[in-house]
């Protein structure tokens, strides 16, 4: 049996430590995930400690996945697990049921579970982490009890260093359809052996005031007794979606998304997804000035927001903003960047380079990064 309860510990404690850097990695994303949980089950007063909390996960499932390993701790990391993997396996068994989160955010943007992919994943972590509870009382650790606790204190150390450098700045390693080298349109396009939407023809028959829906294969079943509603097009299969399916640059009611993506040169695309949260000193700091050297060398900046107009126009004259802004989704712009503001280098839409706004260059630094034709 100890056997069994090694191999458990050495498949449980991997997988934790995987998922918790994925997520530390880009814990604003996975506090958007934590945000969606939150309005399914009616916990709107959570969401602005969706963040912190966020980040605590991250650490914390990473911390539990090197106390699995090295046997650190051996009570405490059990009951840590059972709590752990209990109220995820319901969560993501509510969420599976009732088609209320489509991804769990498990693993970020790495990879992509299904709900009822999420829950079987959570299902056969409950059975590996069953032995290690039961026999929490016989785990020896792989050190003495000095050792154990700076096991702990180390690995804590570092993943709460890894989460706040990572939130700071932006992600080490970009799993995003909009990460450096990406280009857009490509990412709006699906492969051509994808698997597309399943429409099959839906007619709408009345009878005795109750309405029928009959296949073309049975429409004969609709006699003189039925009335004819309507004839519509229904789903029956959820195809595949291309990695960016919504993305799009208007003003005042026109589109602009295909003349900013084809444009020949560089283009710096200023997000900013929330102008109510944005932080606003470093315009006057930073932006303002790179902006007026942008202005000199003929590189247009576009602003992005999703606001409405009149709060758009308020906040450009609060920070003094020399450029326009364009109307794009605000869950677009949350996943183009994870900055607000962020700024974005685009040439002929594909994205060059990206900036958190703790490290936007100043016009030189870019041009030394990206000498100018």
């Amino acid at each position: 049996m100890k056997y069994i309860v090694a191999i458990c510990r050495f498949l449980v404690g991997a997988l934790f430590i995987i998922s918790g850097l994925i997520k530390a990695n880009d814990a604003v994303g996975f506090s958007y995930k934590l945000a969606e949980y939150f309005d399914v089950f009616g916990m709107e007063w959570l969401k602005p400690a969706a963040l912190v909390l966020a980040m605590l996960i991250c650490i914390f499932e990473v911390v539990c996945g090197v106390t699995t390993l090295t046997g650190t701790l051996p009570k405490a990391t059990a009951w840590s697990l059972m709590a752990m993997i209990v109220f995820f396996t319901f969560l993501t068994f509510y969420s599976a049921y009732f088609n209320k989160v489509t991804d769990c955010g498990c693993f970020g943007d790495a990879l992509k579970l299904t709900p009822w992919g999420s829950f079987t994943k959570d299902i056969v972590l409950l059975v590996l982490i069953l032995p290690i509870f039961l026999y929490r009382n016989k785990t020896q650790s792989l050190f003495n009890a000095k050792g154990d606790y700076y096991v702990l204190g180390f690995s804590t150390i570092l993943i709460t260093y890894f989460t706040m450098y990572t939130y700071q700045h932006l992600p080490v390693i970009d799993f995003r359809p909009y990460a450096i080298g990406k280009n857009i349109q490509d990412g709006m396009k699906l492969p051509p052996d994808a698997v597309t939407d399943s429409i099959v023809m839906v007619f709408i028959y009345e009878k005795d005031g109750k309405r029928y829906e009959f296949s073309p294969a049975e429409i004969s079943k609709a006699d003189s007794t039925y009335k004819f509603i309507d004839r519509i097009d229904k789903k029956v299969r959820e195809g595949e979606k291309p990695p960016i399916h919504d993305f799009s640059i208007s003003k005042n009611g026109s589109d602009y998304t295909e003349d900013i993506l084809n444009k020949d040169g560089y283009t710096f695309l200023m997000v900013c997804y929330n102008i109510n949260q944005t932080n606003k000193e470093v315009f006057a700091e930073k932006i303002n000035p790179f902006v007026a050297e942008c202005d000199k060398a003929g590189i247009p900046v576009i602003g992005m927001s999703a606001n409405i107009d009149t709060e758009v126009e308020a906040f450009r004259h609060e920070v003094q903003a020399a450029f326009d802004f364009y109307t794009t989704d605000e869950t677009t712009l949350k996943t183009m960047i994870r900055s607000n503001p962020g700024l974005m280098l685009l040439n002929k839409g594909t994205v060059v380079d990206m900036w958190h706004y703790n490290d936007f260059p100043t016009f030189e630094e870019f041009k030394a990064k990206h000498p100018l034709n």
